[in-house]
């Protein structure tokens, strides 16, 4: 086992596919002669040559469309878009192409494909480096979603994407890669796309969440037991298409108690999907109200520090509306 942080585990297992099987190409802005703007593909040019590490235009429905074709005619690409801010000029080829391209042809194609992209707020990146585009390509039939927010997670889980016979949007929380640190096995392994993970165990109420959210909730959880003795369950979506409905519902009925926690605008966001299911299937299960915790319905987080605050669900507040929860 090694401490990594995010980029570095996302980095070294991207490395090592590439370097164990030939057909696995990166292609997107500044991949090449920079390495990414978070360094991600840094010495792949290098290792691996340009026609395996290929720098783009800046045409973000190119880099999908281009990762399409190449999928079709036995690569496995991985499409970098550097921020997912920028994904929206792809929206079409994600949508229209990428993700029905198994059922248009009736079986006959899949798009053995990864698009990864920098996602979130917290780093002052104002208007076009902090959103969040998760909700819009979760609610697509064909298209998996990850959301992995430890190393351990990103590792495996990018691993089992680019295995995956269909497509997979990757989305990595950019506040994560240097702030979060955890053990990550040397030896290459894979963590199954779908499944949840309950990163903390308890007993009391159920939070249910991911990306740099799942660590506020960790972090609020811990102060709950010490000041307080309350013992919080805590959920790792990791996948939010497709959802693992079992692992929240069996949570959510051990406590008695949910919240849900998420950085996007809290309206249509993908936690409302989460108290959906949970207010279907679990209602009666419940000994208290569904509580659901997002960011304000206002277009952009700001850049000064104060308004990314004002934006960003922070540990106080989590915490405050856990203890609110649990005594209720």
């Amino acid at each position: 086992m090694t401490e990594k942080n995010v980029v570095t585990a996302i980095h070294d297992a991207l490395h090592d596919a590439m370097a164990a099987d030939d057909r696995v190409v990166v292609l997107g802005e500044d991949v090449g002669a920079r390495g990414g703007v978070f360094r991600v593909t840094q010495g792949f040019l290098e290792e691996f040559g340009e026609a395996r590490v290929i720098d783009t235009p800046l045409a973000e429905g190119a880099i999908v469309g281009i990762a399409v074709g190449m999928a079709l005619h036995g690569l496995l690409p991985v499409a970098e878009i550097e921020f997912a801010d920028f994904i929206h000029p792809a929206f079409d080829q994600m949508v229209s192409e990428v993700a029905r391209m198994r059922y248009r042809s009736n079986g006959d194609f899949g798009l053995p494909m990864v698009v990864r992209a920098p996602w979130g707020g917290g780093v002052h990146g104002a208007l076009y480096h902090s959103q969040s585009v998760e909700a819009f390509f979760a609610h697509v039939p064909g298209l998996k979603v990850v959301v992995p927010s430890t190393p351990y997670d990103a590792a495996g889980m990018l691993r089992a994407a680019i295995a995956d016979p269909d497509p997979v949007l990757f989305l990595e929380h950019k506040r994560t890669y240097r702030l979060i640190s955890g053990e990550v096995p040397d030896e290459p392994y894979a963590v199954p796309i779908g499944p949840a993970d309950v990163k903390r165990e308890g007993t009391d109420l159920t939070a249910i969440s991911y990306g740099l959210m799942l660590h506020h909730c960790l972090e609020a959880a811990a102060r709950l037991e010490r000041e307080h003795g309350i013992s919080v369950e805590v959920v790792d979506v990791r996948t939010l298409n497709p959802l693992d409905r079992e692992t929240i519902l069996a949570s959510v009925r051990k406590t008695g108690k949910a919240m849900v926690v998420y950085e996007d605008n809290r309206t249509y966001g993908a936690g409302a999907e989460i108290v959906a299911t949970i207010a279907e299937e679990a209602l009666f299960d419940l000994d208290g109200p569904l509580v659901r915790i997002g960011g304000p319905d206002v277009p952009a987080m700001g850049f000064a520090t104060n308004l990314e605050h004002a934006f960003l669900p922070d540990v106080d507040l989590i915490a405050a509306r856990m203890l609110e929860l649990a005594r209720f």
